[in-house]
Formats: structure tokens, C-alpha cells, sequence
């Protein structure tokens, strides 16, 4: 609807984190595929957010790891576009995915 309108820059932001429980944002993510059939870039922001660190019984400054993981996750289910805080650990993701990619 928002496209017939004259919109053109929608991204789908699921949200992670907003209200949500720790099973409720993990189960989000399991099913990120399915925000496609909105045919918008999808963002994904789960950068050091608590369902990474509270999963882990850590806090956000030794989430990297958890994170990584996710944004790894993230990009093979499809997402467009990573709200990040750690851009050289998630430019290095991104260029081991498009060389596997590319050598598939």
C-alpha cells in the first residue's frame, strides 16, 4: 500500500529488542525469510542488543562475538542492511559471505 501511494524508501526494521521478549526476538529472526514478501531492503539491528548479551549472560561491551554470529545469520536469511556498532568486525562478515559466495 505504502509503495501504491508514492512511497519508494520503505525498509522493513522488524525491530529486535522494542518490547519484545528474549523468545519472541529469536523467533523473529528464525523467520526473517518471511518479511520478503514485503518486497522492501530489510534491516536488521541486533548489534550488542540484549537479546545477544542476556542469551549469553554477558553485558553489550563483550557481545561482539554473539553478535557476529547474528549478523552472519542475518545476511544468509537475506537482509539488505546491518544497523552495526562494530563496522571493521562486520566489513570482515561481509567479505568472507561475498567470497563464499562468489566461489560457490
Amino acid at each position: 500500500q505504502l509503495h501504491e501511494r508514492g512511497l519508494k524508501d520503505v525498509i522493513v526494521d522488524p525491530g529486535f529488542g522494542f518490547g519484545k521478549t528474549l523468545c519472541q526476538n529469536y523467533t523473529i529472526f528464525h523467520q526473517l525469510e518471511v518479511l520478503h514478501a514485503l518486497e522492501c531492503p530489510l534491516l536488521v539491528g541486533v548489534s550488542r542488543k540484549s537479546m545477544v548479551y542476556k542469551l549469553l549472560g554477558q553485558t553489550p561491551e563483550t557481545a561482539l562475538n554473539g553478535t557476529t554470529v547474528l549478523h552472519t545469520l542475518a545476511l544468509e536469511k537475506g537482509a539488505h542492511i546491518l544497523r552495526v556498532h562494530d563496522v571493521r568486525e562486520c566489513k570482515e562478515v561481509l567479505k568472507i559471505l561475498n567470497t563464499l559466495r562468489e566461489n560457490a
